[in-house]
């Protein structure tokens, strides 16, 4: 008897330690904790270790992971989130906005001109190209484009090319023309537009395809090299609170460089790459690529159908409302794209396409719809490829529901509808809009919708981005007659655009994207909480904090 109960006293004591976890590399608490799990969606604490989230829930069950080296992060009544990422960006041109002549809210034809004069004034006389971007003209009280008399102006001798924000067309004067050879005897390229006015003469504005023709030009510039870009975009994006980018249309040196910066550091930021179509070949030949850390990641490629609305680009069924004589433009070449596409499915490569207008939208659908047959489920790498569309920015409503039959994921930017509100009803006439930024339409026939920013053609601020999909205004709370309130969505639905869906399109929804046990702590902390805020306070919130794999990537200064 004194045996068994001897036994049993020492059975009593050892069963706590085996059951006892090792201690936390890092709590978080003392704030909303925002999971994304919607069983379970607030708690008061998180717990990590190596990189991976071991538990979510009450402060006491985080108190007992607490050791002597654990970080604990007291958000002092901040709010944390999973992770955010921005599912369409353009890195490269993130970074080259902040060291070259940003453009953006040039608020008129003589704000942009006086901007660039300064900078005229200030650059060598000696043959120097002057190169800017980020003027969208929709708000203008000239309410028209720029022109090369309006550079010429400010800039006789200079070259000076300035590119729109959406990166579909762009402005150059008279010396950059005459550099580039571009005359009224130049013939347009196909999918392109050369802007002439009632002479025949180019007034300067180059559209999609027509931009190649002044590049020759823009390489003569003094711009920021691709390590200096990056940098800048490293210091940048995550200071908005971003963990994680959908890096778009990227060049293969670019993915060299990324690669390598991931090999050096701990590059504070995820980022996944879908590469342009030139560089397509090289991903094939590799096949899908990660960087030994993890966080670049490189298996998409990235096709354009048509271009952007603003510029009258975007391919429609019938004229624009506004331009009678346009129905936009057709970039894919169908019988190049398909082989592609093909393969693609074979090899595990995912396809995402730029689709803007209801034709460019209809005929990606119809692009892959045709792969999909050709390639049946069985000969792919992949059986259900997650191909997306780029933008999805305006859908025959007929065209709704074929992205959920044919799995394909609407990738699309909450911003572009708070800003294309003051002209796409003039573009499109009250119609179309029926179908246009469609995301309530498109989460409620099963879509995946992930949320992006489309930076540097919008701020690239996630705050931005989470209050244009729950309020549909601007920034000043206006919307609009038509302008179908009833697309904006719910809360969750938003915080679900930046979290899981993201990992979704990127394969990594089983990796991160909620705060639950077994995923990777990625977290972004803000000083808003964006659950139960009021709308308009949202935007006016700032990140304080991110944090990937259990740790810190960029804290504010002073927090």
């Amino acid at each position: 008897m004194i045996r068994i109960a001897l036994l049993s006293l020492i059975a009593l004591l050892v069963t706590p330690l085996a059951n006892a976890q090792p201690a936390a590399d890092l709590i978080v608490w003392n704030g909303p904790v925002y999971t994304g799990e919607p069983t379970a969606p607030r708690v008061e604490a998180i717990a990590a270790r190596d990189g991976v989230i071991v538990y979510s829930g009450a402060r006491p069950g985080a108190e007992a992971l607490k050791g002597a080296r654990t970080q604990v992060i007291d958000l002092r009544g901040a709010s944390a989130f999973p992770g955010f990422t921005d599912a369409h960006a353009h890195l490269r041109g993130i970074g080259e906005r902040e060291l070259t002549l940003n453009l953006e809210g040039a608020a008129s034809i003589a704000a942009l001109t006086a901007a660039v004069k300064a900078r005229v004034d200030a650059l060598p006389a000696n043959g120097a190209v002057l190169v800017g971007r980020g003027w969208i003209e929709t708000h203008w009280p000239e309410k028209r484009f720029p022109t090369r008399a309006d550079l010429d102006a400010v800039s006789p001798d200079t070259a000076v090319i300035l590119e729109r924000a959406d990166g579909h067309a762009l402005v150059a004067n008279s010396r950059a023309l005459e550099l580039a050879g571009v005359t009224h005897a130049t013939q347009t390229p196909d999918g392109g537009a050369i802007l002439r006015d009632a002479a025949g003469k180019p007034t300067g504005m180059l559209i999609d395809n027509a931009m190649a023709l002044i590049m020759p030009v823009v390489a003569r510039a003094a711009r920021p090299t691709l390590a200096q870009s990056l940098d800048a975009a490293f210091r940048v994006y995550p200071a908005r609170g971003w963990v994680g980018v959908h890096n778009m249309s990227v060049a293969w040196d670019e993915v060299l460089a990324l690669e390598s910066a991931s090999r050096r550091r701990s590059i504070p930021l995820r980022l996944y790459n879908a590469v342009t179509p030139e560089a397509g070949a090289r991903l094939f030949a590799s096949g899908p690529r990660h960087s030994p850390d993890g966080r670049v990641v490189t298996r998409a490629i990235k096709y354009y159908a048509d271009g952007a609305l603003g510029s009258r680009g975007a391919a429609l069924f019938a004229p624009y409302a506004d331009a009678p004589e346009s129905s936009g433009l057709i970039l894919l070449e169908h019988d190049k794209a398909l082989p592609v596409f093909e393969r693609a499915l074979r090899q595990g490569i995912q396809i995402a396409t730029h689709g803007i207008g209801d034709r460019g939208n209809a005929m990606i659908l119809d692009a892959y719809a045709e792969a999909f047959a050709h390639v049946p489920a069985s000969q792919r790498a992949i059986a259900a490829p997650r191909w997306r569309i780029e933008h999805a920015q305006v859908l025959r409503r007929e065209d709704i529901p074929r992205f959920r039959q044919l799995g394909v994921i609407a990738s699309m930017q909450p911003s572009h509808a708070i800003g294309d509100l003051h002209f796409a009803p003039a573009r499109l006439g009250g119609e179309r809009l029926a179908g246009a930024y469609a995301w309530s339409s498109l989460e409620k026939a099963g879509v995946i919708v992930p949320g992006g920013s489309d930076a540097p053609v919008e701020r690239g601020d996630p705050l931005i981005e989470f209050y244009a999909a729950i309020a549909r205004k601007d920034l000043n709370g206006f919307s609009g007659d038509g302008w179908r309130p009833e697309e904006a969505v719910a809360r969750e639905t938003a915080l679900a655009m930046f979290t899981v869906w993201p990992a979704h399109a990127a394969f990594e929804n089983h990796l991160r994207g909620q705060l639950k046990a077994g995923q990777r702590a990625d977290i972004s902390v803000f000083s808003v909480d964006l659950m139960t805020a009021p709308a308009e306070e949202i935007p006016k919130g700032r990140a304080l904090l991110t944090v990937i794999d259990g740790r810190t990537a960029w804290r504010a200064e002073g927090w």
